[in-house]
């Protein structure tokens, strides 16, 4: 079969099969092309999901005409001055116009400031009329209907109008995050009218209207630079989450991406503090050399690929976990507004389903090890530091007492008042109450010593009795043993066994029974994917975690005013003290103002 050269209009339409997936793709790179041209304003009309019409007006530049006849042909742009190396603008490859125009009705209307009037120019199914004189004022309008009329198998995989739409604002939302100097309107038949207006410099402010002003009153700001490489936005406290990962917002030199290391950075960050099925909320700007990143990695151009990826997730992690530990301990005002709520007649909370009480005074702890190794292990490791949980656990306790007075009011966590069923601490401060949670909160004091215990010592090993072999490429055991220094502390003792095998001599001891070849495969894969072996060490911290909540003060004991003292104290010495292992909030403050205006006071 002779080899021949496709259409232009079918190679468009196959350029068009990863450009534009559906409605929100076309809106994404008209929005983008909006924003490049130095638009402050924008306004999208949709109908139909987005199916049936899409309009976008801008304020930008505009385009002369023997610009705007280019722009609808195969990689014509104005943003590539200085190479792939040197991208600055969102968008660069100068296909999105021609694989819209051939899969769509496309019209565009564009005029430059100083020109007496503007142009247009039509393109349907790929055939473009010539370009004719049109009104308007300075800006561009561009115009998409019937998408997908001319590829109508694509309608078929097309969701549903109100799942299209909604498709649209999420890219609008977090476009708007990103530009906060521009004001972004989006209406149609097919929506109620969103409108965000435009804050300036005032991130934060662009952010509440995305997310909701809650975020603004729990989030810490980060701030943090690495070798070139910047990180700045905002975090959630691990306590204000989300049951999806919906409000995770990430931007690489201002462009909205979806990568899976930022995802899995921002995870390890929150490793311990959140709960299982439960998501942070927060949003990164990384702003780096854009030498040092490959935005051109897929057409859609929100995936990227960085020159140190192990160096980026570094400074994720790093930079957020340090934040919570200067910031992080406060309590989520969602949860006092909760607690407020239910003072409300008529209020029925619902229930959590995606936990339940770790302990509870009719169902006390009964810690099985699933091999009798596992205890000696675990005692071998962190006696020194379990020894004072485990004796504050005893019937005649023997925590670090402190006499406080009066002026321990003063207190970011005031002084103790009361001890109300067997396991909630009600303390006075300065202009309100803490209520604490006293098992959730001496398990994260007792997970804390036993983290500091993790980073200053070497984890003791299980040897085995007859050495594994794990059959890996060669490649992958290259990768393992630069990293074997730095795992032999972590207890995992392994050698090269030939070019394509890794012999695995010893595990940490902690981890008790464990499938040593199915372990250092997932670390092969991390390391070669992350450039980085945080999967041992995550699993070490799940079983510090576990011995934490087992040897920490029990729900259901009393104790006396003295010990209640010092465990605020401890709280307030502690980072991360605000949320136990499981992610769950430890105390829950109120203003004397929200208790006043439950009484009519205020």
């Amino acid at each position: 079969m002779a080899i021949k050269l496709l259409p232009e209009t079918l190679i468009n339409q196959i350029a068009a099969g990863e450009v534009i997936e559906r409605p929100a793709s076309a809106v994404k790179e008209l929005v983008e092309n909006a924003i490049d041209a130095g638009a402050t304003r924008i306004e999208i009309a949709t109908s139909g999901g987005g199916k049936s019409l899409i309009r976008v007006i801008d304020n930008g530049s505009g385009m002369r005409p023997e610009d705007l006849e280019l722009a609808v042909r195969r990689h014509c742009t104005s943003k590539l001055e200085n190479g792939l190396d040197d991208i600055r603008t969102l968008g660069f490859r100068g296909e999105a116009l021609p694989s819209i125009g051939s899969v769509a009705k496309l019209s565009i209307v564009s005029r430059i400031r100083d020109a007496e009037n503007g142009s247009e120019i039509a393109v349907t199914g790929g055939r473009a009329t010539p370009i004719r004189p049109r009104a308007a004022n300075t800006g561009t309008i561009v115009e998409v209907r019937d998408l997908f009329f001319a590829t109508p198998a694509r309608l078929k995989f097309l969701k549903t109008e109100k799942a299209e739409g909604g498709a649209i604002t999420e890219i609008i939302r977090r476009m708007a995050i990103a530009f906060p100097h521009v004001r972004f309107v989006i209406s149609g038949t097919d929506r109620a009218t969103l409108e965000f207006a435009a804050t300036g410099t005032d991130r934060l402010a662009r952010i509440a209207q995305v997310i909701g002003k809650d975020f603004e009153e729990n989030a810490i700001e980060i701030d943090a630079e690495r070798e070139g490489v910047r990180l700045t936005g905002f975090a959630g406290l691990p306590v204000f989450n989300r049951g999806n990962a919906a409000h995770q917002f990430a931007y690489v030199n201002g462009r909205p991406v979806a990568d899976k290391l930022i995802n899995s950075a921002l995870r390890g960050a929150y490793a311990e503090t959140v709960p299982s099925g439960r998501h942070p909320v927060a949003v990164l700007d990384l702003t780096l050399d854009p030498a040092l990143v490959d935005a051109n990695v897929h057409p859609a151009k929100s995936d990227v690929r960085f020159r140190d990826p192990g160096l980026v997730r570094g400074l994720i992690v790093g930079a957020i976990r340090q934040a919570l530990a200067v910031e992080g301990d406060r309590s989520s005002t969602t949860a006092a507004r909760s607690m407020m709520a239910a003072f409300t007649p008529g209020f029925r909370p619902e229930p959590r389903r995606d936990w339940t009480p770790s302990a509870s005074p009719s169902r006390p702890f009964s810690f099985q090890p699933r091999q009798p190794a596992f205890a000696e292990a675990t005692q071998a490791a962190f006696g020194d530091v379990m020894a004072p949980a485990a004796r504050s656990a005893e019937s005649q306790p023997s925590m670090r007492t402190e006499p406080v007075a009066e002026e321990g009011f003063s207190f970011p966590l005031g002084a103790a008042r009361a001890q109300v069923h067997e396991n909630y601490i009600i303390a006075q401060t300065e202009d309100g109450m803490v209520i604490v949670d006293q098992h959730a909160a001496h398990e994260r004091l007792v997970f804390e010593d036993m983290r500091k215990a993790l980073a200053s010592r070497s984890i003791p090993s299980q040897a085995l009795l007859i050495p594994e072999i794990a059959d890996l490429p060669e490649e992958d055991c290259d990768r393992l043993m630069a990293h074997a220094e730095e795992l032999k502390v972590l207890g995992l003792h392994y050698e090269r066994f030939g070019p394509r095998a890794i012999m695995i001599r010893e595990t940490p001891s902690m981890l008790g029974k464990v499938d040593a070849q199915g372990l250092i495969r997932e670390l092969a894969d991390e390391i070669a994917e992350w450039d980085t072996s945080a999967t041992l060490h995550s699993r070490l911290e799940h079983v510090a975690a576990t011995m934490a909540c087992h040897g920490s003060v029990r729900s259901g004991r009393r104790l006396r005013v003295e010990e209640m003292n010092a465990l605020l104290r401890q709280m307030e010495a502690t980072p991360g003290s605000g949320q136990c292992n499981h992610g769950r909030p430890t105390y829950i403050k109120l203003q004397l103002s929200d208790i006043e205006r439950l009484f009519g006071r205020s």
